[in-house]
């Protein structure tokens, strides 16, 4: 009943703070979840993997599309009731960060999720926010919040070479971009700047059961599906689970329509998309 009441307390005096800035976007419900996560996690042994831990707090959740879309201007959207994989990513990720760090208010869950968000930190209009998942690996890994493993060869025995475009050729997709077409030079400029980056990634042939990969891919890590469709770079987003058959996704399913932990392995679920080609492998930074 205690920690209750301090956190009813926590929550109002933060709940003021966030509503006086007018750029975060989220319901009371929202700041509840991450605050009682962020209390589950303080008294959790430091041994604890945090990815996980916050991941599967998530299974269950409704998978929705765009959920960053829903404000004419552009706000920090958080969304703990409504996820898709990357809000999951992202909301795990801010929560492990806290965790690592010792950060366990409301507003250290804030600055971190937009650390993570926006280039360099700074969230000013749409194009500010990172897009791309290429690019929002490559920033964060700057900025310290993850590392991208990409050895040893094998199984790391391919080469992703990034050409993003897809965003500035169907801007009627998008619809900050449908209502303020002036941002596509930017965002336009901002895929030509990742265009032609070369990553290291393990072919979906190599996906297997395999004491090596075991050794090189963590419970808890992210895992980016890269694919061949046409000025794309990722597909999808999930968390790596090991089980005693082989490796296994937790992810935001448009499929299975909500988090889950994907019953066939992730070498079963690669093998039943032609465009999907590989993963790449990304590891939130202690």
């Amino acid at each position: 009943m205690k920690r209750q009441l301090l956190l009813l307390i926590a929550l109002f005096v933060l709940l003021a703070t966030a509503q006086g800035q007018g750029r975060v976007s989220y319901l009371p419900t929202d700041s509840l979840t991450i605050c009682r996560l962020l209390d589950e996690a303080h008294s959790q042994p430091r041994t604890t993997n945090f990815p996980l831990f916050f991941a599967k707090k998530f299974l269950g959740i409704p998978y929705v599309a765009h959920t960053l879309e829903i404000n004419d201007d552009e706000r920090l959207v958080v969304n703990t009731r409504q996820l898709d994989c990357t809000t999951l990513v992202e909301t795990v990720t801010a929560l492990t960060l806290c965790a690592y760090r010792h950060l366990f208010t409301w507003r250290d869950y804030l600055n971190a999720l937009v650390a993570m968000r926006y280039r360099q930190g700074q969230l000013d209009d749409y194009t500010s926010r990172i897009h791309y998942f290429t690019e929002w690996i490559t920033l964060n890994t700057e900025a310290g919040i993850v590392t991208e493993i990409q050895e040893p060869n094998p199984p790391f025995s391919a080469i992703q070479q990034v050409n993003v475009n897809y965003m500035s050729r169907h801007p009627e997709s998008y619809k900050a971009l449908r209502a303020h077409p002036e941002y596509v030079p930017a965002i336009r400029q901002m895929e030509q700047s990742i265009t032609g980056q070369r990553f290291s990634y393990i072919p979906k042939q190599a996906v297997k059961n395999s004491v090596l990969l075991r050794q090189v891919i963590n419970d808890g890590d992210i895992i980016a599906i890269t694919c061949k469709k046409a000025g794309l770079d990722i597909a999808h987003l999930g968390f790596a689970v090991w089980q005693a058959d082989g490796l296994h996704l937790l992810n935001a399913s448009m499929l299975h329509k909500k988090v889950v932990e994907e019953p066939m392995t992730l070498y079963q679920y690669l093998q039943q998309h032609s465009t999907h080609t590989g993963i790449r492998i990304i590891r939130i930074s202690k």
